[in-house]
């Protein structure tokens, strides 16, 4: 059993995989419990993620459904190891509370592709740690400072994701988020110039989307887009509420979140471009953007 007796993000990602090579193969539930000596009701748990599957059987399983790309087995493979592991997560009592937020920092975490769009905040695993702080200290809950750092603490483990030779990321941010003025000048300085240094890596992207592109821009409200494999292909979507993480893993809402992405990255500036916006944006900012205290 995953642990905590349930089924984890990762078990039932495993088994959904483990079930969609199953169909394309042609086979029922009775022929991989044979290849693996078990019942088939536990076949049926696997595929659920009820249970996890032992890295032996899910050998057992890619062998008879043929697959034969060796980083595709990898991959399962390691996810049969991870689905029972303890995240980091787990460490910060908040995430736990947060509904819907330890699956999707389970499923980040894990991603080879991130593609995020933000038409109103800078995506979060750009923002500054002073960035995040203003935003906490703008909206209607009131934080203790333990809290604000243990937000801070998680954030800036999330920012590691996309260090140089991490996760693939891309973000189209909706010019407002970049050039409205911010309590603090200096945060607004440091945001854009940080936003300047981390798209100078090779595994990062940021796109511009021009305040003029009104329409592009009311395609879809905000949203993170995973992927998990050598493709980009989306196999997760993710936003947020006001109180709670949405996880979207319907196959035709992906394709629908996919195709808008496409179409934000079509209208919006190229990265080339892009940089040189937040560049002129930043020697923009005028002196008197009231400082917050």
């Amino acid at each position: 059993m995953p642990a905590g007796g349930k089924p984890t993000v990762r078990s039932r990602r495993l088994g959904a995989t483990l079930k969609r090579l199953r169909i394309n193969a042609c086979l029922d539930q009775e022929h991989a419990a044979q290849a693996v000596d078990c019942s088939t009701a536990k076949i049926s748990r696997i595929e659920s993620g009820a249970v996890s599957a032992r890295i032996g059987d899910v050998r057992v399983l890619l062998d008879l459904y043929g697959v034969e790309d060796e980083a595709e087995r990898r991959r399962l493979e390691q996810l049969a190891r991870d689905s029972n592991k303890r995240g980091w997560w787990l460490n910060f009592d908040w995430i736990t509370k947060e509904a819907g937020f330890t699956d999707f920092v389970t499923l980040e975490t894990d991603a080879s592709y991130i593609r995020t769009w933000q038409p109103l905040f800078i995506p979060g695993l750009l923002q500054t740690d002073d960035y995040l702080r203003t935003l906490l200290s703008s909206g209607l809950t009131v934080h203790s400072p333990e809290s604000v750092e243990e937000v801070l603490a998680v954030r800036r483990v999330r920012r590691g994701l996309i260090e140089e030779d991490g996760a693939r990321f891309a973000a189209i941010i909706w010019e407002p988020a970049l050039t409205a003025p911010m309590p603090s000048a200096k945060v607004h300085r440091e945001q854009l110039l940080h936003i300047l240094h981390v798209a100078q890596r090779q595994n990062v992207q940021v796109q511009v989307l021009p305040m003029a592109e009104w329409r592009a821009a009311h395609l879809s409200s905000h949203f993170v887009m995973l992927s998990f494999g050598p493709e980009p292909a989306p196999e997760a979507v993710a936003y947020d509420t006001s109180t709670s993480t949405v996880l979207v893993e319907d196959l035709a809402e992906m394709a629908a979140h996919a195709r808008i992405f496409e179409a934000l990255s079509a209208a919006a500036l190229t990265p080339d471009q892009s940089l040189a916006f937040v560049r002129k944006a930043l020697a923009s900012i005028p002196e008197s953007e009231k400082e917050a205290e």
